[in-house]
């Protein structure tokens, strides 16, 4: 049994790492579903219930000082990709129908927790925040809105799971779906002639970024984590709630600066990106080797919960389809940039076309901008249907 924090923290470290060059070099069929960092949640759960390591005082201050750390400095990392001005150029009808998957979820949110809220475990309001807030944006958004909203890890089994099952099948079924795109679109009567060219647009206004190196590294890592310390030395002197806690304040400051330093020269720093999965990976390993699958006997009602979320979601969308005369992709590509975030994003694009893989990592990064504030919100009026 591990006892030590170095031993803790590179144990986490070297299964993230194995699982990364499992999909990159191997590539299996199975990463085509479940990205590395959707199975990092399992195989971390799993140490954790063997008893890989230690639950004690020192494993446990390391966690917290690491994710309470890391965490603002990751996000602001993410958020430096998300440049407005480039978002804008997706056109209104992609920014729109993105805004509308994201209110289908949050509608599904609202309604499936009325349904069930009562046979959930207590406080099932925060982590059901949490996941929309991932299914909003991606796992970074998660970890936001868990800190937020002061979510113990241990109850963040559940979410998890709904994450990573629900998640897996809604992916397979999209891609499931491409073949009958010519159907689709003249049954809504959609004209996607203009994707090629939104996605060659794109294409062409991508800046040269810097290159990645040790140095450039060391400087992202010095501002991310000093942009953290800034952002929670500053959130002290706000005030706090039991809803909107110093760590929310924390997270906002931190998104605000990220999406400023977006329109700046920081965003062409390639180093930014790399750095900010680093952290990812950490952090989602950080917070699954508090869980245990031997407090998930609730589990299949989650699992139909998280169905239930996904079938009104799908339904609002075929209806807006139908309404708004929307295009097959675009509809998919904003449902999975909201559920998938980047990682699955750019895949269902590329099996379109890979033309509009820049369509679909931009759409992802507005994910990133909507995703913590959306999931605060729908945890806001969870509360008031569990009071």
């Amino acid at each position: 049994m591990i006892d030590t924090p170095f031993g803790y923290v590179t144990v986490l470290l070297a299964i993230a790492s194995s699982l990364y060059c499992l999909e990159t070099y191997v590539k299996l069929r199975l990463f085509r579903y479940l990205p590395a960092i959707v199975l990092l949640y399992f195989v971390v759960m799993v140490c954790a219930s063997m008893g890989v390591w230690e639950s004690g005082p020192v494993i446990d201050n390391t966690y917290k000082a690491l994710r309470n750390n890391l965490l603002p400095a990751m996000i602001f990392l993410m958020l430096l990709n998300a440049d407005l001005r480039q978002i804008k150029k997706l056109g209104w009808k992609m920014i729109l129908t993105f805004l509308l998957a994201s209110m289908s979820i949050a509608c599904g949110f609202i309604l499936t927790f009325a349904l069930f809220h009562n046979g959930l475990a207590d406080n099932a309001w925060k982590t059901f925040a949490a996941l929309c807030g991932s299914w909003m944006g991606g796992t970074g958004n998660l970890a936001a809105v868990q800190l937020a909203l002061d979510v113990p890890d241990s109850a963040m089994g559940y979410t998890l799971l709904i994450d990573s099952i629900d998640y897996a099948l809604w992916v397979m079924l999209l891609l499931a779906l491409v073949p009958f795109a010519r159907q689709f679109n003249r049954w809504t009567g959609a004209d996607d002639r203009m994707l090629a060219d939104v996605g060659a647009s794109l294409e062409q206004s991508q800046q040269q970024s810097y290159p990645v190196s040790g140095g450039n590294l060391l400087l992202m890592l010095a501002l991310s984590c000093g942009v953290s310390a800034w952002a929670q030395w500053l959130s002290g002197f706000m005030p706090s709630s039991a809803y909107f806690t110093g760590t929310a304040w924390t997270v906002a400051y931190v998104t605000l600066a990220g999406v400023i330093g977006a329109m700046s020269p920081l965003k062409r720093f390639a180093s930014a990106e790399m750095l900010a999965m680093v952290m990812l990976n950490l952090i989602i390993a950080l917070i699954a080797s508090r869980a245990s699958f031997g407090e998930m006997l609730e589990a299949p009602v989650y699992i139909l919960a998280g169905g239930m979320i996904l079938l009104i979601h799908g339904l609002v969308m075929v209806l807006c389809a139908k309404l708004f005369k929307l295009d097959l992709f675009t509809c998919g590509l904003a449902s999975l940039a909201n559920i998938g975030g980047v990682a699955s994003a750019p895949i269902l694009a590329a099996s379109y076309s890979k033309a509009l893989i820049p369509v679909g990592v931009l759409m992802a990064m507005l994910g990133y901008i909507v995703g913590t504030a959306g999931g605060l919100a729908v945890g806001r009026v969870l509360a008031l249907i569990t009071h």
